[in-house]
């Protein structure tokens, strides 16, 4: 079952009340230190990242969504954070709410061959510490840049 149609089938049966999400999130730098985001429709900016699909682990996941989403081939490096709670909740237009749980990982690319290939998002670009957009999600900035092997987890 894909995850559109497992979301389609459980918003039948609980409506529009919150639904639980585990989700992941990749964190890739250059050889600058520069993070890779990528620019959605509506203007925002995220990390590559997706939900994990049914019967699918968190890694399957991630490399999934990252090829989708940058025409990247990555190899997951290391757990960085697992996120959640205040600011993780978003409801939609609509009415529909959802809740993230987001497993955060640090990725090395294998494949260099950088392009958006879904629908998502409309550009991709590297960006310092110091210059970092406003995410919808609140991850802490010193996750997405440390360089210490130590898991970061908030709560």
């Amino acid at each position: 079952m894909s995850a559109s149609d497992y979301i389609k089938e459980v918003r039948s049966k609980i409506g529009t009340m919150p639904l639980l999400i585990p989700g992941v999130a990749g964190i890739i730098l250059n050889e600058n230190k520069e993070l890779l985001l990528q620019q959605k429709s509506d203007g925002t900016w995220s990390l590559p990242a997706g939900m994990i699909e049914p019967q699918e682990s968190s890694v399957e996941a991630l490399t999934r969504e990252v090829r989708e989403e940058t025409g990247l081939d990555v190899k997951v490096d290391r757990l960085l954070g697992v996120f959640g709670g205040e600011g993780f909740g978003f409801t939609y237009p609509n009415g529909v709410q959802v809740e993230y749980t987001v497993i955060m990982f640090k990725c090395v690319v294998e494949s260099s061959s950088q392009s958006v290939i879904d629908d998502e998002a409309v550009s991709l670009k590297w960006f310092s510490k110091g210059n970092m957009p406003r995410f919808e999600l609140p991850y802490p900035l010193d996750c997405l840049f440390a360089e210490n092997d130590s898991a970061y987890f908030v709560g």
